[in-house]
């Protein structure tokens, strides 16, 4: 089922940078960031109350804030530079780039989490790198 979310997020993906330029015509990149979040934030807001999730809210540690908080700052700096990159660039260049955060990932990964490094995985990261600089260059 992971596989199921990580093509439907791939999908939506694609279709914020889309959407993104198109709203970003003649608009400042960190005012369209700010409107994107807030619909982000309502969307996100009523999905937990829709589902009664907001009652597991107590349940939630420091150690969990603290994570959660740390990634929500990356997630806005993400935003903010990608939506730059994107009024600034054309997007089929862009969009690669920013997929590079797959390799980061997973060399974070290996190095935090402790995830195991096989040679698929590594042959997988050079490849996903190699065919950016193609896209790019």
């Amino acid at each position: 089922m992971w596989i199921l979310y990580a093509l439907l997020s791939a999908i939506f993906a694609a279709l914020v940078s889309i959407l993104a330029k198109k709203g970003l015509e003649g608009v400042n990149s960190n005012l369209a960031t700010a409107i994107r979040t807030f619909v982000v934030l309502l969307a996100a807001w009523g999905i937990v109350f829709f589902t009664g999730k907001h009652k597991e809210i107590p349940n939630l540690t420091g150690r969990n804030w603290w994570f959660l908080v740390l990634s929500g700052l990356a997630t806005g700096a993400s935003w903010l530079f990608y939506f730059k990159a994107l009024q600034l660039g054309e997007v089929s260049k862009v969009a690669p780039i920013d997929k590079l955060s797959v390799v980061f990932t997973m060399i974070l990964a290996f190095i935090f989490l402790g995830e195991t490094v096989s040679l698929k995985t590594v042959i997988g990261g050079l490849l996903i790198a190699a065919g950016t600089l193609v896209l790019v260059f």
